[in-house]
């Protein structure tokens, strides 16, 4: 059974739309994709995710998707996270899948 939070902890969360504006592989690392994105906020987000397997860096480019912008930062191979992208994890077919908006919205849009 999953653990079950209260909705005040639920609520700590601020999860925000952003939009990819550059992506590389991170040297070093066969898993770490290391992406920029644009959160509504006045600089870029740097968050470092362990999605290579699924995703070529240039496909991500310009794409929505949820991000949890409240976490706190992590260091991996030696750079920065801020945050985290959130995706739907299909453990049958050992794959994930970008989550993005029916319409375009404004970055930093917040998710409910």
């Amino acid at each position: 059974m999953n653990d079950i939070i209260n909705y005040a902890d639920f609520q700590k969360l601020d999860i925000r739309m952003g939009t990819v504006i550059s992506c590389e592989r991170v040297e070093g690392s066969e898993k770490l994709l290391c992406i920029m994105l644009d959160v509504g906020e006045e600089t870029p987000r740097q968050i470092l995710s362990g999605i290579a397997k699924w995703f070529n860096p240039e496909d991500l480019v310009g794409k929505q998707v949820p991000v949890i912008i409240n976490l706190e930062p992590r260091k991996m191979m030696g750079l920065e996270s801020q945050g985290m992208i959130l995706m739907a994890d299909n453990m049958l077919e050992e794959s994930v899948s970008l989550l993005h908006p029916q319409n375009k919205v404004p970055n930093g849009s917040v998710v409910r």
